[in-house]
């Protein structure tokens, strides 16, 4: 999986390394088992302060989604349970929503079409790992 930082973000960089593992894990890209790079590797690769890659990795590890060992690093391992915060980010994106007067049926919509294109990726990802086969 390909990690794209984008520095001048009004997002912090660690929230963008967060993100786009979640969103490789729940598109496939990072199955579980799947190693990440050390935190060391990662901050190197960018050019950024490896206390920012702990941020996201601690972050990740604090809501299930991967598990940190000192000999083996980061690996995938997500825990089937949803965090409180995410409760809460999802009332705040519901919220700026319906205070832009969006309906319900097109904030609907969007999940549908969202976790749809996730679907697709996981079955793409899964089926390149099987060599084509269903």
């Amino acid at each position: 999986m390909l990690l794209m930082i984008e520095i001048n973000s009004e997002q912090p960089i660690y929230q963008q390394i967060r993100d786009q593992i979640v969103a490789g894990i729940a598109g496939g890209q990072l199955p579980p088992g799947s190693s990440l790079p050390s935190i060391r590797q990662l901050a190197a690769d960018f050019s950024i302060n490896l206390h920012t890659v702990n941020k996201a990795y601690d972050l990740l590890e604090r809501e299930g989604f991967i598990q940190l060992k000192r000999k083996t690093g980061a690996i995938i391992q997500v825990k089937p349970s949803l965090a409180a915060s995410w409760v809460e980010r999802q009332r705040t994106l519901l919220a700026e929503a319906y205070a832009k007067n969006v309906s319900s049926e097109e904030i609907l919509e969007q999940c549908k079409k969202i976790l749809a294109e996730f679907a697709a990726q996981r079955t793409l990802h899964r089926n390149s790992f099987n060599g084509g086969e269903q």
